[in-house]
């Protein structure tokens, strides 16, 4: 098999979209990749192959016609190469790759970040209007989903639960929407529709022929894909496949994740893809996906410590102080004292990670979410019949919802180590007489 020439296909390329310097840069470009391949570590949704080289150099192009005339191509080329493959890593690799682009690109020292001033700042007002908190590495992400959603028609948020995957997506179209009815011209109207791609075999997601009428019987995915690339559609149409992605289904998707566009129906029906459809997936892993799907989409990938579990604390606290439904005025600097203490001082979470088997994986954002529903269902009585709850009352709320939201899904061993962290904290544990196995 023969291997493409990857450095002339790149030079070949920059000249076609306007770049003079056109050897130098290809084989920096070259270089950055053939060593992002060797050096990074290996995750199925890394791609550093064609498809996304020549993602990178359309955009390199787009963004050398919109800079002003004597604007360093070396910068503009640097700064593509930064923004459309940080989105892509894991955050142990984000610093080495920026390592790897100082030292091929020395003289770029200082690049600037593109702005989408009006876009960020409606972005941030929906933020503050839903009380989501700003958390900087997070809300990169969804400038690069927005930058992505530019250039591919095919893209994938990749992260595990509760890393804000949904809100990501969700923000980011009420923005665009919210720009559109004010009038702006970079905003446009936005329409998701989800479903999840295993809850119905392939043959009703994509429909399939009777064997005895020879009638055609049409699937959920391809009546969405036929409404949401109708030509009388004036809106921006995003189908979300919030589920996870192996072979058995979304290879039929192949033809539409390319450049042909076209769903092929069982019933050699083709339907093109319009330029106003744009095809989502939201996973949690691409651990069953093939290569060739990989490099058909654009991949941002949400770190676990992008947005981590603190701002889940702090936003409940802010939405029981609008809503008024504290238990008690001094609720929000006893739940930073409480987690300060059990949580943080300890690094608990890391302890938990290394020292803990869980019978079943369970994410710490997952865990904090756990510990605050519990804590918000048992708060609720005392607050219905008005009455203050004390910070000794408090704290012990707070350690019963601690112990089954962290070691519910702890084995009997492990629940004894918990118990035995509990009380190095100073928790408020009530007296535990010797117990005896039932036989």
């Amino acid at each position: 098999m023969m291997t493409p020439d990857r450095q002339v296909i790149i030079m070949v390329k920059l000249a076609s979209v306007g770049y003079k310097d056109v050897l130098s840069l290809s084989k920096k470009f070259h270089i950055l990749y053939s060593l992002c391949e060797e050096q990074l570590s290996k995750q199925r949704h890394y791609d550093f192959g064609l498809r996304n080289i020549l993602s990178v150099l359309r955009t390199a192009g787009n963004s050398k016609r919109t800079e002003k005339v004597g604007t360093s191509e070396e910068m503009i080329m640097c700064r593509t190469l930064r923004d459309m493959n940080l989105s892509n890593f894991v955050a142990q690799d984000i610093p080495l790759f920026l390592s790897l682009l100082k030292d091929i690109f020395p003289l770029q020292t200082n690049i600037p970040n593109k702005v989408y001033t009006e876009i960020e700042g409606k972005v941030k007002k929906l933020m503050m209007e839903n009380n989501l908190e700003h958390v900087q590495d997070w809300f990169i992400k969804i400038i690069q989903l927005y930058e992505t959603s530019l250039v591919r028609h095919g893209f994938m948020v990749v992260g595990t639960v509760g890393c804000g995957k949904t809100t990501i997506m969700d923000t980011l179209t009420k923005s665009l929407t919210l720009l559109a009815d004010e009038g702006n011209p970079l905003g446009n109207l936005h329409k998701l529709t989800r479903l999840n791609p295993k809850a119905v075999a392939p043959s009703e997601l994509y429909g399939i022929i009777n064997t005895v009428t020879g009638e055609w019987i049409s699937g959920v995915f391809s009546e969405i894909w036929k409404k949401s690339n109708a030509k009388a559609n004036k809106h921006i149409s995003w189908i979300v496949c919030d589920g996870p992605v192996d072979a058995i289904w979304i290879e039929n998707l192949n033809t539409v994740l390319d450049d042909n566009k076209i769903l092929t129906l069982a019933n050699n029906e083709r339907i093109p893809m319009s330029d106003n459809t744009k095809m989502v997936f939201e996973v949690e892993n691409l651990n069953n996906a093939s290569p060739a799907t990989v490099s058909r989409c654009g991949i941002i990938f949400v770190s676990p410590t992008d947005l981590f579990w603190r701002p889940l604390i702090r936003t409940w606290c802010r939405d029981r102080t609008e809503d008024k439904t504290q238990s008690n005025a001094d609720e929000t600097a006893w739940c930073e004292e409480f987690t300060e203490k059990y949580i943080v001082k300890k690094d608990f979470q890391l302890i938990l990670n290394r020292d803990f088997n869980y019978v079943m994986s369970l994410p710490e954002v997952v865990r904090i979410t756990q510990l605050l529903n519990l804590l918000t269902s048992l708060l609720a009585p005392d607050f219905e019949a008005q009455k203050q709850v004390t910070k000794a009352n408090f704290e012990k709320l707070w350690v019963y919802c601690m112990v089954w939201s962290h070691g519910g899904l702890l084995e009997q061993d492990d629940r004894e180590k918990f118990h035995k962290y509990l009380e190095s904290c100073n928790a408020p544990l009530p007296p535990i007489s010797a117990q005896k196995n039932v036989r």
